[in-house]
């Protein structure tokens, strides 16, 4: 008796195979993700068009107008020395911004360069720099940065500088645990048996399977990054008036909280908005190419 045999249609789809969804098109499946892409266009563009988008010059003061509530004037209101909130806070976002990314792309880069040794080494390089590491980790960042601006002076070199140069271990675990599982697979392996060198298979194999690793550590580093510039500047050991940052102008608020509240929220909220707008398209990053997670 010959087997029955099953027409394609009739199959039963218990065990048909779903492809997986293209990353690109998970990421922008996902509402979270396409909202913190859009606020950080938006303030993106701002911060890049403040010459034409903000009402004024950060610096013009109209002393008839000082503390102004929002109006049709002044929008977003008008601090101690007649100064537009609104022009403030969008020429702020090019300092602000420019802090965050910079000093990221910094602590990242060391990470990448220092967890990739660790991680394809081994041994005693991989167990010298994991606690150095870890020495690093111990100390607190923030009073680092206080304790270097105070001694050298603040600046805005020196603040990108003491961020990036103290926040690098928590990516440089971060690859080093990737190196550690892709030098194990087998086309590590194919690689060195054609004859790859060490370098090459760092740059070719391994460095382009934590792409998605480094992204994401970038983003959220940013926001960090952006919250430590805001409290630096906020003590006075930050951006130095009068160039405006987001932090700065908080602290120029800090005494009218009461009267002119509008000088110190406006700014907060942007600073609330683009860490916001960072760590969603950080997580929605991680979700789309995480082959575990299904949008």
């Amino acid at each position: 008796m010959s087997a029955r045999v099953w027409p394609a249609a009739a199959l039963p789809p218990r065990g048909r195979i779903r492809p997986r969804a293209n990353p690109v098109r998970r990421l922008l499946r996902n509402p979270r993700t396409v909202f913190g892409a859009v606020v950080l266009g938006a303030l993106g563009v701002a911060a890049l068009l403040a010459p034409v988008v903000a009402p004024s010059a950060p610096d013009h003061a109209d002393f008839l107008a000082r503390l102004s509530p929002p109006g049709a004037r002044h929008l977003l209101g008008a601090d101690h020395l007649g100064r537009d909130v609104l022009s403030r806070v969008i020429w702020a976002s090019r300092t602000s911004l420019a802090i965050g990314v910079v000093s990221a792309v910094v602590a990242v880069a060391l990470g990448v360069v220092l967890g990739g040794i660790a991680g394809f080494s081994g041994g005693w390089i991989d167990a010298l720099l994991m606690r150095s590491t870890d020495i690093v980790l111990a100390f607190p960042v923030f009073f680092i940065a206080v304790m270097f601006l105070a001694l050298f002076g603040p600046s805005v070199p020196g603040l990108i500088l003491v961020l990036g140069a103290t926040s690098w271990p928590p990516s440089a675990r971060l690859v080093r645990a990737e190196f550690l599982r892709l030098r194990q697979l087998d086309f590590i392996a194919a690689a060195r048996a054609l004859g790859a060198s060490n370098l090459r298979i760092m740059a070719r194999h391994l460095l382009r399977n934590v792409v998605a690793v480094v992204v994401i550590s970038v983003t959220l580093r940013v926001g960090l990054a952006i919250l430590a510039e805001a409290s630096l500047s906020y003590l006075g050991l930050g951006v130095q008036p009068p160039t405006p940052s987001w932090g700065n102008i908080i602290a120029d608020g800090r005494n009218y909280l009461l009267t002119a509240w509008w000088i110190s929220l406006f700014p907060g909220l942007f600073v609330f908005l683009s860490v916001l707008a960072f760590n969603l398209i950080g997580d929605g990053i991680r979700d789309a190419f995480d082959p575990k997670m299904q949008i």
